[in-house]
């Protein structure tokens, strides 16, 4: 009897270690783009990313149609009953157009979205049945997952942050208060080095000495990957290629990317 209690012991320790050690993987997919990947989705400006792995799965911004972004869905094979956070970026239409659309299909989420965005779009919320968390500053919303806060002056804005093995993931809606910026945000929250930034990095206005500029300021960071999509423009998608290398990941609508062993 003293053996086999010794035995069943050692069997639920060795179960426990195992499960333990189990690395887990994080997957990004781009939901709604302007830049085209998939061809059998429908680009629009905006965006929209829906981040598995984690505790909770998550969508970060709802891009501008509401009806695009739940095609999309539909035709990557993605439940919207099954995310379990919303987090809008900011407070343009590009990126929380598609919340009352996607609340009709999923009231049974809680919405992250700046403090500063208007009561009206607070009330599509509650409206709706969902829990609503106003935003200011930085936020833990889930074990490894993090709001920046709001950042930013004339547009505040607020990044989400992803704690894994191989470092910081990043994910921006439009950058507004500057991608070197909310770069250096993270870091000082986490205390560790960024894996990769994806997202919008609002450059498709500026010229090449002001992109070459960000790039210098992105690289100055040691960020070690860079996946520029939405309002980033081609001229800086190019100039972040040409200064990455392999470590450039290009992305548009339907991309997914893949982290292995991320948690």
């Amino acid at each position: 009897m003293y053996k086999l209690s010794k035995i069943i012991l050692f069997l639920i320790f060795s179960i426990s270690f195992v499960s333990s050690v189990i690395a887990e993987d994080l997957d990004l997919t781009l939901v709604y783009d302007n830049n085209p990947y998939d061809e059998e989705l429908e680009t629009r400006w905006g965006f929209s990313c829906l981040v598995e792995g984690l505790e909770k799965t998550i969508l970060f911004d709802v891009g501008g149609e509401g009806s695009v972004l739940l095609r999309n869905m539909e035709k990557l094979k993605i439940d919207p009953k099954k995310v379990d956070v919303v987090i809008l970026s900011h407070v343009h239409y590009d990126h929380i157009g598609g919340l009352s659309d996607f609340l009709r299909k999923n009231p049974f989420v809680t919405v992250y979205m700046p403090k500063s965005l208007p009561q009206s779009v607070k009330d599509k919320v509650k409206d709706a049945g969902a829990e609503l968390v106003e935003v200011h500053s930085s936020t833990e919303i889930c074990k490894n997952a993090y709001s920046t806060g709001e950042l930013g002056a004339w547009i505040k804005e607020e990044s989400l942050i992803i704690k894994t093995s191989k470092g910081l993931v990043i994910i921006t809606g439009c950058a507004h208060p500057g991608v070197v910026n909310i770069v250096k945000k993270a870091k000082e929250m986490l205390k560790t080095h960024v894996y990769l930034v994806l997202g919008g990095f609002h450059l498709c206005w500026m010229n090449t000495w002001q992109i070459k500029k960000i790039v210098k300021g992105v690289k100055k960071e040691k960020v070690e990957k860079v996946a520029p999509c939405h309002c980033s423009g081609d001229l800086a998608r190019k100039l972040f290629e040409k200064a990455y290398g392999r470590d450039f990941i290009p992305v548009g609508c339907g991309k997914k990317i893949k982290i292995k062993d991320a948690f």
